[in-house]
């Protein structure tokens, strides 16, 4: 009985090492994942920083400045774009930015009153299974984007709110904070709210042909920015929730080892003092 339970615990240790080699994997793939995307957004952010600052000038030196893209053109509907991720196996990650989307598609009146761009694998699924409108669906480019994919999604956001089809753009994706910390967020994108007390520290260009053709332009560059940063940050937030999550699990189950090997040890222990006790009440029967 001893040997049959002995030979069990060995083979659920020999499960959770082999489970455990999987989940170590997983976190070095996800650090190394990590570290990139990381590079990747520190490399774009300068740029659309510098776009922001530009129509925050513009603003703040023409006070009574109107652009389609600083008020609401339409009425009704709002555009959602939800960014998450490709995998699962990332903790909350997934799950956490989804119920963030749901709360505010509640609150602006369900389904029929947003229509859902959605980007990564997992946005993709949630979406189409709940049978949303969507007005794009991008499974691949959580991990993968370039600038000019950004670029085409913002030109169709743009156009579409300018005819105003769309009352309000909102962007939700997951915010890196720390390797330990990734919050989900949202963020307005149409129609563009500027930090309206900036102050101007330098002299101002002059814009040619004029600052509000300048800041008409600018503004899909910046949704275009909004979208690839969110989509790096995004990415990295679902890299470090993986590797917090394997990690996680590598203890785990090294503790499951552990103990285990524990009750293996004693379940060995019990059977030798089995065998003793019989050989002694053997010899002892024989005299």
């Amino acid at each position: 009985m001893a040997s049959g339970n002995m030979k069990d615990i060995k083979r659920r240790i020999k499960s959770v090492e082999s489970t455990m080699q999987i989940t170590k994997a997983m976190e070095l793939v996800a650090s190394s994942k990590l570290r990139k995307a990381k590079e990747k957004a520190d490399k774009a952010r300068p740029y659309f920083d510098a776009l922001y600052e530009t129509m925050c000038e513009i603003q703040a030196e023409n006070p009574s400045f109107l652009s389609p893209f600083t008020r609401k053109v339409g009425e009704g509907k709002s555009l959602l774009v939800v960014i998450a991720g490709d995998r699962g196996l990332a903790g909350g990650f997934n799950s956490n930015i989804f119920k963030l989307a749901q709360a505010r598609i509640d609150e602006l009146g369900g389904k029929d009153k947003t229509d859902i761009i959605a980007i990564g694998k997992k946005a993709v699924e949630y979406f189409g299974k709940r049978e949303f409108n969507m007005l794009g669906s991008y499974p691949d480019f959580s991990e993968n984007i370039r600038i000019h994919q950004a670029n085409d999604i913002a030109g169709e956001i743009v156009d579409k709110y300018v005819k105003g089809i769309y009352e309000r753009v909102e962007l939700f994706y997951t915010e890196y904070v720390s390797s330990i910390t990734q919050q989900a967020v949202t963020k307005k994108m149409l129609p563009v709210e500027l930090d309206g007390q900036k102050k101007v520290s330098k002299a101002l260009p002059i814009y040619e042909p004029s600052a509000g053709q300048v800041f008409n332009h600018i503004v899909p560059r910046y949704v275009t920015g909004m979208i690839f940063g969110a989509c790096v940050e995004s990415f990295a937030s679902e890299q470090a929730s993986r590797r917090n999550a394997m990690e996680n699990a590598s203890d785990n189950a090294s503790e499951m080892i552990s103990s285990l090997s524990l009750m293996y040890n004693r379940a060995r222990q019990a059977s030798i003092t089995q065998e003793i006790t019989e050989i002694v009440g053997g010899a002892n029967s024989a005299e």
